[in-house]
C-alpha cells in the first residue's frame, strides 16, 4: 500500500475521533465575528495536538477540514470556539452539523492534489 494511501485511511479512521473530540456544551455570549479558515485551523491544530492525533493530520488537510467548516452552516459562534481553541459547540445539533461536514469533506482533504 502506498504512502498517500496509508494516510488516507488513517485520516479517515480518525475522523469520528476528531469530531468526537469537540465535546458538548451549551454556551451563550456576545455575537462573535465568522472566523477565517486559518484562524479556525490553527484552532483545530491546538485540539489535536491536545487529543494527542497531531501525528495524524498535515497543515494541508487540516487547512482544507477547515475551510469546509467555514464554508458550511456551522454558527460563528461554534467556529470561533474552534478557532479559540476551544472543543465545545452550542448544541447537540451543532455537533451533529460539524460531524457532518468532517466527514464529508475528510476524503477530498485527505487525497493529495495532482
Amino acid at each position: 500500500m502506498n504512502t498517500d494511501r496509508k494516510l488516507r485511511n488513517r485520516l479517515l479512521s480518525a475522523v469520528p475521533i476528531a469530531a468526537l473530540a469537540f465535546s458538548l456544551a451549551a454556551c451563550g455570549g456576545a455575537a462573535v465575528e465568522r472566523p477565517s479558515a486559518e484562524e479556525v485551523a490553527e484552532g483545530w491544530t491546538k485540539i489535536i495536538d491536545d487529543a494527542g492525533q497531531s501525528d495524524l493530520y498535515t497543515d494541508d488537510i487540516i487547512l482544507c477540514l477547515s475551510e469546509a467548516l467555514v464554508d458550511s452552516e456551522i454558527s460563528d459562534e461554534d467556529l470561533a470556539n474552534i478557532a479559540d481553541g476551544k472543543d465545545i459547540q452550542t448544541s447537540t445539533d451543532a455537533q451533529e452539523l460539524l460531524t457532518q461536514v468532517v466527514t464529508e469533506a475528510a476524503p477530498k482533504c485527505a487525497t493529495p492534489a495532482e
